[in-house]
């Protein structure tokens, strides 16, 4: 812009000073929704937190995240469709047609891309309203506790998610949880990771038991570890999973547990 020697230069000085904050805003707004410029560009639109709210009744709401997390924690009355499952496309369209209500989709956060994808397939298969809530259910959970359920109850405040110190303080580096391992002759060790991940290889010289990821299945080991005061060690894939275990974990009055940072991946790094 040119402003030139005249009378104008103030108001091209408060233009200027405008297009200056508009640049901040985006890029404070790119900053905090790092895909969203990407995937609107192929259509997605978002919704924000308090559209979602104001119009709750009036939307489909879809959980892309695995089955394990959705039984965990998610948005009250929300449908789980998660984007690994084999039947997605079809599922979500059919709930477009039975509902005729606008598809909201909605994973872990911000940096969460399941949300995103999931939404694009829809658009692929035919889905003509479809949004993204990519703030995510920690966001909306801290939010909205009233209309988020925890392991199977309505939460009754944000205070009942779990902080990062609170899981950090379960966290051992994987040479620190393998040294208590071995050390412990009494230790629960589970690993938590699917079969295909697992591949039959054990990695505490087959001190480690198998147990797919699920509380019911889980249920026994963690009587039997309060009930002989026996410390719990989970190994999932990547640090992730267990984040979601926690959760289950706390609500049965375990406190000697302990999880290994960055999975098994992280493990077979330090070889």
């Amino acid at each position: 812009m040119y402003c030139g020697r005249t009378g104008l230069g103030l108001a091209c000085a408060l233009l200027l000073s405008g297009a200056t904050v508009g640049m901040a805003v985006a890029s404070a707004d790119e900053m905090k929704f790092p895909l969203r410029a990407q995937y609107e560009t192929v259509g997605v639109k978002p919704i924000s937190t308090a559209d979602l709210l104001a119009h709750f009744n009036n939307y489909t709401i879809i959980d892309a995240r695995s089955e394990y997390e959705y039984q965990t924690l998610h948005i009250e009355g929300a449908e789980s469709v998660p984007l690994s499952s084999p039947g997605f496309d079809q599922s979500v369209k059919a709930l477009a047609d039975k509902t005729k209500k606008p598809l909201v989709f909605y994973c872990n956060g911000t940096t969460c891309e399941k949300s995103y994808k999931a939404a694009v397939r829809a658009i692929q298969s035919g889905v003509k309203q479809v949004l993204v809530y990519d703030a995510g259910i920690f966001h909306w959970a801290e939010a909205n506790p009233g209309k988020t359920d925890l392991l199977g109850k309505k939460m009754q405040s944000a205070g009942q998610l779990i902080s990062k110190a609170d899981f950090a303080a379960h966290l051992l580096s994987p040479r620190d949880f393998y040294e208590r391992v071995m050390g412990d002759p009494n230790a629960i060790v589970l690993d938590i990771r699917d079969a295909g991940q697992r591949a039959g290889v054990s990695l505490f010289q087959m001190r480690d038991v198998h147990v797919p990821l699920d509380n019911a299945r889980l249920e026994d080991w963690v009587s039997r570890s309060k009930q002989e005061n026996r410390a719990m060690f989970f190994i999932d894939a990547t640090g992730h999973q267990v984040q979601w275990l926690q959760y289950y974990l706390k609500e049965q009055g375990l406190h000697n547990y302990w999880f290994m940072k960055g999975g098994a991946k992280a493990f077979y790094d330090t070889l």
